[in-house]
């Protein structure tokens, strides 16, 4: 599972693009933890055909029609066991059927798939693991699958194979965690933040850890400095106003879930934050 900057660098698109279409229903992240969401392996795969067809000039309106479509013919089907296929105008599905019409379901019978453009046929299949990027994107899937085994073997190979591939120590450091082992998840948090030391997510993660370690000091500085540097990253206001709220800085704790309600007010950990302020 990857947080909003990894899957934007690894699906090519900018962050912000990312949370306009999470924003508007596009497309967006469906795994919440730890009251973040976070982008799963068949989400990222609707983020790459919604990104291809845009590329290639689609209109939003029509992508979203798409995505709608395919969604709905295909309930509790992968996309990632698909091919889509358009030039731009038009969008054809290819599985081990044949091809259809995702609009309208019809069976295409006569499809030559060499009249399309040859950069506009996007492969979704789930690339073998023999590169690091193979590897964290296995690995991602088999984090969705609940085997976190597998999930971490294949971190482990990815950065065997690229020691600076910051998002699987990020993610490495998760499954560490979720096992209880707090030491070794401090250090892949560290080593993701070595790398990339912007990294939003690894900070928070760490900061968490801190918090579950009762090292207030060292976690107010972490999620601190993610306020800083991420400051619509609601879930450190949230986390940030609760640690504050426990120590007694309560003009402090009320003023972060404050910002937490702008920008995350409509889901459940909002009503968690106006009982807190309620009682501040």
């Amino acid at each position: 599972m990857l947080g909003v900057n990894e899957a934007a660098d690894l699906v090519g698109v900018t962050a912000s693009r990312l949370r306009y279409w999470a924003q508007t229903g596009l497309v967006g992240p469906s795994l919440r933890e730890k009251g973040r969401f976070y982008y799963t392996f068949e989400d990222l795969v609707a983020v790459k055909v919604a990104k291809e067809l845009a590329d290639a000039g689609m209109p939003v309106q029509r992508v979203r029609k798409h995505l709608e479509s395919l969604r709905r013919l295909l309930p509790g089907r992968p996309l990632a066991a698909l091919r889509i296929v358009s030039d731009g105008d038009e969008l054809v599905v290819l599985d081990d059927v044949g091809a259809f019409e995702p609009a309208t379901g019809q069976l295409v019978m006569s499809f030559a798939v060499r009249s399309l453009l040859p950069g506009e046929v996007v492969p979704l299949r789930e690339p073998a693991p023999e590169t690091a990027y193979g590897c964290f994107l296995a690995a991602v899937a088999s984090e969705d699958d609940g085997d976190d085994g597998r999930a971490a073997r294949l971190y482990e190979r990815a950065l065997r194979l690229d020691a600076s591939f910051a998002a699987a120590w990020t993610n490495l450091g998760n499954l560490h965690e979720r096992r209880g082992q707090r030491g070794e998840a401090r250090l892949a948090y560290e080593k993701a933040l070595a790398l990339d030391p912007d990294q939003p997510e690894a900070r928070f993660n760490l900061a968490n850890l801190y918090t579950d370690l009762d090292d207030t000091e060292l976690a107010l500085a972490e999620y601190r400095r993610v306020a800083a540097h991420a400051p619509t990253f609601a879930d450190v206001h949230y986390n940030l106003g609760l640690l504050l709220a426990r120590i007694g800085a309560t003009a402090q704790a009320r003023k972060h879930l404050e910002r937490f309600l702008e920008l995350d007010g409509a889901s459940t950990w909002g009503d968690a934050a106006r009982q807190v302020m309620s009682m501040l």
